[in-house]
């Protein structure tokens, strides 16, 4: 079996973890905000606004709109990647790549909490060699 980090160690990457999921939650805050703000100006709220709106402006709406809920999908895959990452601290398995069973660099794992397998083993993973 493969080394595992410290308890010490598990407990920083905790609460950097912990520290990226409170930045994303607000992210997402901040994003869905502008989504339901999106379009809710007061010209728009008339049936005759829509009249009166350019073309090229309800066009940029619509891709500010698409854009966020782009970015809040991404935003909520990535809290949840970084709530797995919670699950395997305590499951004791947190940092082991799950190809060659060692220990995935600590400053890979600052960088890519979410990470389950290390450098080499994902670069062969891309290239179709694992």
């Amino acid at each position: 079996m493969a080394k595992k980090y410290s308890k010490e160690k598990l407990k920083r990457f905790r609460i950097s973890i912990e520290k990226r999921m409170e930045k994303v939650a607000e992210d997402m805050g901040d994003i869905h905000e502008g989504i339901l703000d999106n379009g809710n100006n007061s010209e728009g709220s008339s049936q005759e606004a829509v009249f009166s709106t350019h073309m090229a402006d309800a066009g940029t709406d619509s891709f500010e709109q698409e854009k966020n809920y782009i970015l809040m999908g991404r935003e909520s895959d990535y809290y949840k990647n970084l709530e797995v990452a919670l699950d395997r601290i305590d499951e004791g398995i947190f940092g082991i790549c799950k190809i060659c069973a060692e220990l995935i660099p600590e400053e890979r794992l600052l960088e890519v909490p979410n990470a389950t397998k290390c450098v080499g083993c994902k670069e062969k993973e891309k290239l179709g060699l694992v």
